[in-house]
């Protein structure tokens, strides 16, 4: 009993003995502790500061966002990385810091093979920030998905379409693809077909539609809409309306001005007297049919 009671005591006292060597050891690196807290909190600071104040000058001298806003992220980034590495180096972790640059090149290998679609993925997003297909506010096409680009971040790039959905593009997909920038050039050719009657002047016809349609607000007017005969239908003469439009804004100065022109055109052909024919149905009748059975209703209140 009196051996236990001394084991007990022993390992009571050698327990003391260690936490007290640890206390001593954390009251020694306590001022470091607080040192690489507060390196990391101006790290971050001072990361967050510089990609704000890179935006800003940035965007005075190159009116191009989507290279300023990566520039400005990537240094974000570099500053977080280099604090945390003074962090470590501040705690005693010298070695650690240095581990992680000296097997820089293995993880970049390993990480490559696991994140290959990220890495990817970041690369692409790097070559579209310099390159510049795009940029912040366009509109564009990627495998039918149409839309106005919103950003470009390390991985994907956010679009919002016309019916807004909010789309994020992986960065490898779009520089694999083939991108149309619908607002490139800031001007657009689009196009609508009327049918008009095969008794009607069809030359007059065009007259009128080109008239009517550079009256309206929208239309660039440098080069005048005009319209030319497409197609003789079956029961139509179908004439092509072509007209060039501005787009900073592809939805409100394309679609929208679109659906616009074919509704005064139409207004406009049927306010002159011009017939807009509907589709004529053939009937058909067999050998061994001789007539076509039809019955005629009377109005309700005739019965």
């Amino acid at each position: 009993m009196q051996e236990t009671t001394t084991s007990i005591g022993n390992l009571s006292s050698g327990l003391l003995r260690v936490a007290e060597e640890y206390w001593e050891r954390f009251l020694f690196l306590l001022p470091n502790i607080i040192l690489a807290i507060l390196i990391l909190f101006v790290a971050l600071w001072l990361a967050a500061r510089i990609r704000l104040l890179l935006e800003s000058r940035l965007d005075k001298k190159s009116h191009n966002q989507i290279t300023t806003r990566y520039i400005a992220m990537i240094a974000k980034w570099a500053i977080t990385l280099l604090g945390l590495m003074l962090v470590l180096h501040t705690l005693g972790l010298s070695g650690v810091a240095g581990g992680i640059f000296a097997g820089a090149g293995v993880s970049a290998l390993v990480v490559g093979f696991a994140f290959k679609d990220i890495a990817e993925n970041f690369l692409a997003g790097l070559i579209l920030a310099f390159n510049r297909p795009f940029e912040v506010n366009d509109s564009i096409s990627v495998n039918d998905l149409t839309g106005k680009v919103l950003d470009l971040s390390l991985r994907t790039t956010h679009i919002r379409t016309f019916d807004s959905k909010d789309i994020f593009i992986p960065n490898g997909t779009i520089l694999n693809s083939s991108v149309t920038n619908l607002t490139y050039n800031g001007l657009i050719r689009m196009d609508f077909v009327v049918g008009i009657d095969y008794n009607d002047n069809i030359q007059d016809a065009i007259d009128l539609i080109e008239k009517t349609t550079l009256g309206i607000d929208g239309v660039y007017r440098e080069d005048p809409p005009y319209a030319l005969v497409e197609e003789l239908a079956t029961n139509t003469v179908n004439i092509k309306v072509f007209f060039w439009v501005e787009t900073d804004d592809y939805k409100k100065g394309a679609l929208l001005l679109r659906g616009r022109m074919m509704q005064e055109t139409a207004k406009a052909l049927l306010g002159n007297g011009f017939g807009l024919p509907a589709n004529i149905q053939e009937l058909k009748l067999y050998d061994y049919q001789k007539s076509i059975p039809v019955q005629m209703m009377q109005p309700a209140e005739e019965q």
